[in-house]
Parts: structure tokens; sequence; C-alpha cells
């Protein structure tokens, strides 16, 4: 069996309603990236919107033409519907696709462009301020037969009035912003004294993210699987559904990995049925509200009673995983948008709709799952995203071009990986191929972390809910650097140093030469974890096997062979291993394998000694007091004074970075002294707040006085 359609080229223009001659597509990343693919297929001018961080991107790159539309700060930019118009003025744009985030779901943006003349690639003004609300659109679509979650959803609630309501909703519940998506604001709360605190974050997040902290409160069902459904509905009363997808992998609420069809409908007898059922109430609620264009009706189903689902949300633009409904039911959703938008009619009824084999998406991030997946930043340093022989079953949707230096201020999603199959097992097969020969060094990525959930078990048998990636994280055994890394490491240091220098005569060359027996030469390394080691080499590394002892060890035979660009094969003690390598010549050296990476230091003798002493000026095991920025980003929160007397675990600063709200907290009991405000913008590692410990405590960890606390 193959797969219906490639739709990572979409195809060609055909005959029918007349298309724009020039459309802008009012976002960033892989899905502006993505959307310029289809326009060119169907032969329509593109043009890219970038802000001063993208300048660089490769949707600007990928465009027809492109306009800046200001800084970096997506509200000076990509959310500016003034500049967005100006661009659209000033290249003669008929029409605007707006990709999803950002703008997609603005209704003013909607109306601007009706006022200005310009068509918006989505559905009417109505639908959008219905659904773009879920307090409204929660109470709208239950008077259409479309079942919803038991809960509290009034406009306008403080905090006080939802406290007092969510007696009657019962613990647990979920908070939910009003005008959100994504699961950015959600929060599960299991008792009632956690929630004044988690209402108070949730509006935080929600205000910055969405420019509305409305919530609702809703409760929440144990052991539910995410499901959605894709419709397509046009200008003349058509209204289909293309199937449902699996989403029930998440993290905090963020989908991480997604399929479809839903191996739950797939592996149930009247699994048929009840895809009619929920697929017939999504095209209820899309009916509605005269929906037009492309959209998602979001389901929590029950994974003990399947029959039962519950209408959360529908998302009226396209979905990040839209691509796995295209593999499978062999349409370009991106150009039905714009044939759609065009005044055109579906030629597809319900009936011709036919799902063949499966498909699963995982979505790379830039961030560190061992790290409570921490959003990173960096420079694409070598860049392979579609492995050789994954062709045609796998397709990558990317923003990622090599020497892209990748900034804080927006989502730290970079690509998706796509993989079909006959069935489901082959798409997962699939799909952990090319993840395995995913690479992407310079930055620190989730492949890995992908690789594992894709091959857990339950995830193979198809036991899934929204709980299960917080159930499983725990027990993920992630790789670590060992001995065969930090030699492929050192070896590429060395064979670096020594390309091209033989020219300038032996008294000048690195290599260690010396008249009678080689020197060996040292390369201090310092890993992921803050730890260091030392590889000596002896021998020349380009003319054969060399011995080499990491941290003093016995001497072991290894041999580094350049496969192609960026590719090196490793011999070490007969053994192979092979890897992925990349310097960026500021003394780092990033390395991968099966889509594992890491970074490894080439230290100064200044940077050892620096790490040695801050090894030794703090007692083994003992917290640090410095309370430092993860990553850059903008201080939005400091709950607490100067000078308090704060309890280990407290949050003391929350820093926000990639969209993504970060609460540092105090690493022991003490004295808080802060160096950071609200509206701070902060770098990595940046000391915002330092305790220090009471008497006791100092008396505690200090091994000079012999006293307990």
């Amino acid at each position: 069996m193959t797969a219906p359609t490639d739709v990572s080229t979409p195809a060609a223009p055909v005959a029918g309603t007349p298309l724009f001659g020039t459309v802008l597509v009012a976002n960033r990343g892989e899905i502006a990236c993505r959307v310029i693919r289809t326009l060119r297929a169907l032969g329509i001018r593109s043009v890219a919107v970038y802000s001063d961080a993208d300048a660089g991107a490769r949707h600007v790159r990928e465009a027809d033409t492109s306009v800046r539309i200001g800084p970096a700060p997506a509200a000076d930019s990509y959310l500016n519907i003034g500049a967005v118009l100006r661009a659209c003025r000033e290249t003669g744009a008929e029409a605007v696709h707006p990709g999803y985030g950002f703008l997609s779901e603005n209704a003013d943006f909607a109306r601007a462009l009706e006022d200005a003349g310009i068509t918006f690639i989505g559905p009417g003004v109505e639908a959008l301020n219905v659904m773009g609300d879920k307090i409204r659109s929660k109470n709208h679509v239950a008077g259409y037969g479309v079942p919803v979650v038991p809960g509290v959803a009034r406009p306008g609630m403080t905090d006080a009035e939802l406290a007092e309501a969510a007696a009657g909703v019962g613990f647990p519940l979920l908070i939910k912003p009003s005008a959100g998506g994504g699961g950015k604001g959600m929060h599960a709360v299991d008792k009632a004294e956690d929630l004044p605190a988690a209402l108070a974050t949730a509006r935080r997040v929600a205000a910055s993210a969405f420019g509305d902290d409305t919530l609702f409160l809703e409760r929440l069902v144990t052991t539910p699987r995410h499901i959605e459904v894709q419709v397509l509905a046009d200008h003349h009363g058509n209204v289909i559904h293309l199937g449902e997808r699996e989403c029930s992998l998440q993290r905090r609420h963020q989908k991480v990995i997604e399929e479809a069809p839903s191996p739950l409908l797939e592996n149930l007898p009247n699994g048929a049925a009840i895809r009619a059922r929920i697929g017939e109430a999504a095209c209820n609620a899309a009916r509605s509200v005269n929906y037009t264009g492309a959209g998602t009706v979001e389901f929590l189903v029950s994974d003990e009673h399947p029959d039962e689902f519950y209408f959360m949300e529908m998302n009226t633009r396209l979905q990040v995983e839209h691509p796995v409904t295209e593999m499978v039911a062999g349409l370009d959703l991106v150009e039905w948008q714009v044939r759609i938008a065009a005044g055109g009619e579906l030629t597809i009824r319900q009936s011709d709709v036919a799902l063949t084999g499966h498909a699963v998406e995982a979505r790379v991030y830039a961030e560190v799952p061992e790290k409570n997946f921490l959003p990173s930043t960096g420079r694409v340093h070598l860049l392979d995203e579609l492995p050789a022989g994954t062709q045609g079953r796998v397709r990558v949707d990317s923003s990622l071009v090599e020497g892209l230096e990748l900034s804080s201020n927006y989502d730290p999603m970079m690509s998706k990986v796509i993989a079909w199959g006959g069935d489901r097992a082959a798409a997962l097969d699939a799909l952990d191929t090319a993840l395995a020969g995913y690479t992407a060094l310079g930055l620190e990525t989730n492949v890995e972390y992908l690789r594992l959930l894709v091959n857990d078990p339950d995830v193979r048998a198809g036991r899934l809910d929204t709980g299960l990636i917080g159930r499983k994280l725990p027990g993920l055994a992630f790789r670590r650097v060992g001995h065969a890394e930090l030699v492929a490491g050192a070896l590429y240091v060395l064979a670096g140093r020594d390309h091209g220098m033989t020219a300038a005569g032996p008294w000048q060359m690195r290599n260690g030469w010396r008249l009678g027996k080689p020197a060996p030469r040292r390369i201090h390394l310092g890993t992921p974890d803050g730890g260091m080691a030392t590889v000596e080499v002896t021998g020349e590394v380009a003319s054969g096997p060399v011995t080499v002892a990491v941290d003093g060890g016995g001497g072991r035979t290894a041999s580094l062979h350049v496969q192609g660009p960026g590719q090196v094969e490793l011999m070490l003690d007969g053994a192979t291993h092979h890897y992925a390598l990349a310097e960026d010549g500021t003394g780092q050296v990033f390395l991968g394998s099966q889509g594992w990476s890491c970074r490894l230091d080439v230290l100064t003798r200044e940077a050892r000694l620096e790490r040695i002493l801050a090894a030794v000026q703090r007692e083994e095991g003992a917290a640090d007091p410095a309370v430092r920025s993860p990553m850059p980003g903008t201080v939005v929160s400091v709950p607490v004074n100067d000078g308090d007397a704060v309890a280990a675990g407290q949050v003391l600063v929350s820093v926000e970075a990639m969209k993504m709200e970060h609460q540092l907290v105090a690493p022991l009991a003490g004295t808080v002294h802060l160096t950071a405000q609200p509206g701070d913008l902060v770098k990595a590692d940046q000391v915002l707040a330092t305790v220090h410990p009471h008497a006791a405590e100092q008396d505690h960890h200090n091994p000079t006085t012999g006293e307990g606390a």
C-alpha cells in the first residue's frame, strides 16, 4: 500500500473558480513556509511579513516578496493589525492567509481586512466572534445538540466568583482562558486551597498570550482522550468532515504527537458509528455559525466510555496537526482554504471521503526535556531533517535553515515530522526511523524524547490519554555523554586544529609534533550536566589510529573517519560509532546520534578553573543560593519583596520566554535579595535573586562548625 498523495508537494493548479493573484501570509515559522509552498503550486504570488528577529528566516527567503512589519516582540509586529494592513497595501495583496496563532482567530483583524476590501482566508466574523470565545462557543453549540463538558462558563467572572462557583463544579477542575488555545493558561486544580494562586497565574498568562484574561471552569474529565474532527465548509452550504485526529499525547495541555485516525475508534467494533456521530456533531457546530473554510472541532472523549464525547472548543483556523489528515485523506487543506475563500464550491461530498492508512506527526521543539522542558535558543550549525530512504512516506514541515539563529521571542516549535504507513504500526515505525535520522545541531531539541514516546509500549498499543506523558516522564531514560562521545568530540576538535596548518611548518603546528616520540595532547571538555572530562590523545588524528585516554584511564585505540559533511565514523577499541558533528568556532562542539544530541564545551584554562572553583566553593549536594534565569526572557511577576523570609520551593520570580511562563523558586529557606523587577529583560543565567540562608541553615551546611541545625 502506498500513501494516497504526497502533500509535501501540492497538486498543480486546476481549472475552476479564479484564484487570487497575490496572497500575504500573516505568520512566520514552519506554517508560513507550508502555506507559501501551496501558493507557489497554485501559481499565486506570495508575500511574507517579518519582524526584525526574523529578517533571515526561512519563510522570508521562500516567499516571492517580503515586508518588514516591526521589531521582535509579537505585539509590535505579527500582532500589529495596522502593520499587516500596510504590508497588504504595499504589495497589492488581494487576500491574507493567517496560518495559526497570532491573528488567525482575531475577529477585529478579519473585520479590518473586510473594510479594506481584502479577503480573509478563514471564516466570517460571526464564526470568529462566537467560536473565538470559549464561554460563548460552549453555550452556543449546546443549543444545537452538541454535548458539552459540565462547568461554569459566564463572561466577566472575578476570581472570587470563580472560587465560589468551583464548589459546584467539583474538584478536580480545569481553569481555561476563554480567548485562548494551545493549552496556554490552562491549569488543573485538585484542591480548593490551590485555586487562588492558579487563577492569578492563568489570568496573567491569558492576558499576555491573548490580550484577554477572561477565565472559566470545567469539570476535569479523568483519563480523557483528546479527539478532534477536521471540517471543511464552503459559501454554498456544503459542510463535510474528514475524520478524526487523536491528540491525547499532551504535556501541560500542549499536543506533542498526533495521529489520524484515532486508534480508539479504529479498535472498537462500533468505531465507524462513533466516527459518524462525532463527525456529525462537528459539522453541526460548524453549521451553527455559518462556518466557511477549514476548521477543527475538539472533543474530550471518555476512554472508558468512548461513545461519550464533549465539545471543548472550535479552532477557526488551520491546526498544527493538519498534515496527518492531509496524508490519510489525500487532500491539501491549504489549497481548499484558498479555493473556498475565492468563492469556490466543495467538489467533495461526505460519501467521497475515504481515509487510507495511518499518519502520525511529532512536533520538534527547541527545548530540554530533562530540565522540565526548558526552551532553548541557539544557531543551527548542521541540518538534515529528511534522512535518506524516508522520502515518500515522511514529510517534514520546517522553519529551519543552516545558520538560522533561533529567537526567544516566539514559540519554540521548529518543525513537524509526519509519517504515513499502511497501518498504525507501520506509521509509527516510519516516524521512529525519521526521528532517528533527524539532525539539527546547535540547538537542544526534544527529538530523543519523541523517540522514547513513539516506542513506549502503551503508545504502541494505543492506550492513550492526556495524562500519559506526565505519568511516563519520570521513568524515561535519557542518554548521557559517554566515553565514545568524549573521544569523538576531542578527535574532531584536534582534526579541525590540524587541518591546513602543515604549510606553516612544524614549529607552528598544534598537533604535538616534536623530535622523537610525539607528545600527548589534552582536550578538556565540559559536559551538559556541568561536569568535566579530559581526553588525552597521542598521535596524529588525520594519519590513522591514535591512542586515547579519558580522565587518566588506560590507553585505548581510536580513529576518526569523515564520511560526509558533518558525518563521522569513530572506531574505538574495535566498536563502530556514527555521529553528526559540528563546531561553532567559539569553543563549542555539537554532536548527534540517532535523534540524541548534546553540546560539549571545549574548556580554556580559565573556564576549567572556574568550574573547579565552583565545585569546591559549594558543599556537594547543597543548594545554590543564586536563582538564575534559565534563558533570555521578560520578568512578568515578582510575588515577594526584597528582604522577605521565604521557604524552600516558594515562587520568587516568573520569567516569560518563548510564549511560556517559567516560575523560579527558592532553592532553600532564608532571606531573599532581589535583583529583578517586573518588566526587566533578562539574559540566560542572569542572577535574579539570591537566598541567604538563616543562621541555623548556615550552621547546618557549614562543615567547619560541627553543629547541626
